[in-house]
């Protein structure tokens, strides 16, 4: 049975799922119809967070030129360049047991892909959402539907995973940011 959230809201996802292990977290949208001359090519990027909620190494940055961490225990699908379509658009395969212990959280991310430039904005971008699914049996376990309050944001950190007393569990977060991939990555201590 799938756990609907709302922004802000946590809730327990190994200890209310016993031997769950391997997971992968479905990212979603649709682009409003616009005129914008531009594509739209949203990307959904990972930061493997440690306990001071910065990155370890640039390599804990997970995104399409580096789709997966260095012992390939989270692992992100290729590149969506349109969106289209029903279902998850890219998704960030994990195996909960094989993440080192180092990573306290993993962050979550979507961004417009040179959405400046473009012109571009998470105001332009419809039905986002991240769901986690069990990979064994398929299951959908959590589900957070995004909305539509990122008018000026260019990139949203829509949920974490983040690990506490031993067990994983899931944040709700749906935080915009109006700098991009590039302001995440400069949170999150990457070097860019």
């Amino acid at each position: 049975m799938t756990v609907n959230l709302s922004k802000g809201q946590k809730v327990d996802l190994t200890k209310t799922n016993p031997g769950l292990t391997k997971v992968f977290v479905g990212l979603g949208w649709d682009t409003n119809k616009y005129d914008g001359g531009s594509e739209f090519d949203l990307d959904a990027s990972v930061f493997c967070l440690n306990a001071d909620g910065r990155v370890s190494s640039d390599s804990d940055f997970i995104f399409f030129n580096n789709p997966k961490n260095t012992n390939s225990s989270i692992e992100l699908s290729g590149d969506n360049r349109t969106g289209e379509g029903a279902g998850d658009d890219e998704t960030v395969k994990i195996d909960l047991a094989s993440v080192p212990q180092e990573v306290q959280k993993i962050a979550f991310s979507i961004t417009i892909h040179e959405a400046q430039s473009r012109n571009q904005n998470f105001g332009q971008v419809a039905n986002s959402f991240v769901r986690l699914v069990n990979e064994t049996n398929g299951e959908e376990l959590i589900r957070y539907d995004l909305g539509e309050d990122f008018s000026v944001g260019t990139a949203i950190v829509v949920g974490e995973l983040y690990r506490h007393n031993g067990e994983w569990k899931f944040a709700a977060v749906g935080s915009g940011f109006q700098n991009g991939l590039a302001g995440l990555c400069q949170d999150y201590g990457v070097n860019v």
